[in-house]
């Protein structure tokens, strides 16, 4: 088959239905009707002589011919983009792209305020779109350009990632303001006072968090924990009407702080900082809206004028 025999738009409805599986995603995502999508593939399967998907109880299933068209497919895609992003212009004033970040629950609470408000002031036509980072698939989502920016302490993306350090934050041990633990708020929590507290464990999977447990166990403190949480959504409502301590990144205590009434107090126990990235794939890195995107971060949580890592 020769290249001037089939459209190119045909071949977006194929890739975006290898991604999604459903009809009905495919015409929202690309502001088609869904009888468009339904006869895009059927132009595609007469041109390929192959059923290409075909309908199950969970959604549109690849045949395995479309399995092997599908990553050459979607790298011809990618290349594509990425060459008319290059001289694209971006203008936050009327663009009206939408952005797909992957962050923690702690990145929703820390990133989300400021940046809808700074959204609001310069691009109101500029959307957001957050997906977890514990995601298995967040490196090749992000390959794809089905996720544009990742927020975090994220060490599955450090290599072959672009990447740029936002701040570094200690570890803080957070609690109710009127926790029997909180009256020298100032002063830092010693290791048996940690050891005698009682705890919430905070697992957050796919994230750097990890490295606090590591911590503790080479340290050999052990922690009397009673509550085991896979996210930290829930943890100022927790802390707050329990006498439960929780050990947290510093910039998550001050948000939680007021809204719930907690105290946070340092350690003197040696627990590793955290490192505060911005993340980004290759094709990216030249787009005019990606780089207005990443300055924006930069600015509004960057400590100082912090250089970018290559891949």
């Amino acid at each position: 088959m020769k290249l001037t025999e089939i459209d190119l738009n045909l071949l977006v409805v194929f890739d975006r239905l290898v991604q999604d599986g459903r009809v009905s995603r495919v015409a929202e995502s690309l502001g088609l009707s869904q009888p468009a999508v339904s006869n895009a593939l059927r132009r595609l399967r007469d041109l390929l002589d192959d059923e290409l998907f075909l309908r199950t109880p969970t959604g549109m299933a690849p045949t395995p011919y479309a399995l092997q068209l599908a990553e050459p497919v979607a790298q011809a895609l990618r290349g594509l983009q990425g060459a008319l992003n290059v001289r694209a212009s971006f203008d936050p004033a009327t663009s009206e792209r939408c952005f797909t970040l992957a962050m923690t629950d702690v990145g929703e609470i820390y990133f989300l305020p400021v940046l809808m408000d700074a959204l609001a002031r310069e691009a109101p036509g500029v959307t957001l779109r957050c997906v977890p980072v514990a995601d298995a698939a967040l490196r090749e989502d992000m390959a794809a350009g089905r996720v544009d920016l990742a927020l975090g302490s994220l060490p599955q993306l450090q290599a072959g990632f672009f990447q740029q350090a936002l701040f570094r934050q200690r570890y803080v041990a957070l609690m109710r303001a009127g926790h029997p633990l909180a009256t020298a708020s100032a002063a830092p929590l010693n290791a048996t006072q940690y050891r005698q507290a009682a705890h919430v464990r905070v697992v957050s999977a796919g994230t750097g968090h990890g490295q606090v447990d590591e911590a503790l166990q080479r340290l050999g403190v052990a922690r009397q924990v009673q509550l085991t949480v896979p996210h930290y959504v829930a943890l100022g409502q927790v802390l707050g009407s329990t006498d439960l301590v929780a050990t947290v990144p510093e910039r998550l205590a001050e948000r939680l702080a007021g809204p719930h009434a907690l105290v946070a107090r340092p350690l003197t126990l040696r627990l590793p900082a955290s490192t505060i990235a911005q993340l980004w794939h290759a094709h990216l890195h030249r787009d005019p809206g990606h780089q207005w995107l990443r300055g924006l971060v930069a600015q509004r949580f960057g400590t100082a004028a912090a250089a970018v890592d290559g891949l």
